[in-house]
């Protein structure tokens, strides 16, 4: 198999991200997910992409971003994020609009634009003014921000991370995020 250049260029870029922004057990979990998909490429997938309208929002977060710290991993998503499948969180959360304010796309995984089943990749997207619920799963997990946005888990409070940091969630914590006043878009990373 080989990889596709634009998923080829995105991995490359999420590996330096993830290594200037974490550490610890962050790092540690970075690291699991960089051995994983560069020990091995999974299938591509067939699946024709899907765009809910939710990914309007998706121009004007890779807008802020170019500009911002993470701009060449930014442009990188960007290059892979139409042949995604998204698909908006069926979790309300207690809003009876959140299945319209919000989308999850795999990069890789068993849903994924490469699939797999030792690895998660994904995105999210949300409009402004958004809060995912709380939710967990028994896999770690690293966030990366490309845009401003806010993250919750049971072991802190809400904390934005800065376009250079990163949000670790420890196995089966509870944890949520939310938007602010602009769009909401973030790469998420689980080694399973």
């Amino acid at each position: 198999m080989t990889r596709p250049d634009e998923m080829a260029t995105f991995l490359a870029e999420a590996a330096l991200a993830l290594r200037a922004a974490t550490t610890g057990p962050a790092a540690r979990a970075a690291e699991r997910c960089i051995a994983l998909w560069q020990g091995r490429e999974g299938k591509i997938s067939t699946t024709l992409p899907q765009r809910p309208p939710v990914c309007d929002w998706l121009a004007p977060a890779f807008a802020a971003a170019a500009n911002g710290p993470r701009a060449r991993l930014a442009f990188a998503f960007a290059g892979v994020a139409d042949r995604l499948v998204w698909v908006p969180s069926t979790r309300s959360g207690g809003a009876a609009d959140f299945a319209l304010r919000n989308a999850n796309a795999g990069l890789v995984g068993q849903q994924g634009y490469e699939q797999r089943d030792d690895l998660w990749i994904g995105a999210t997207v949300m409009a402004p003014d958004t809060a995912y619920p709380l939710h967990s799963h028994p896999p770690e997990e690293v966030y990366l921000a490309l845009s401003p946005g806010e993250w919750w888990n049971e072991a802190m409070d809400w904390t934005d991370p800065g376009l250079n940091g990163s949000v670790y969630n420890p196995p089966g914590i509870g944890h949520r995020m939310r938007s602010g006043a602009a769009p909401f878009l973030a790469l998420w990373f689980l080694p399973l």
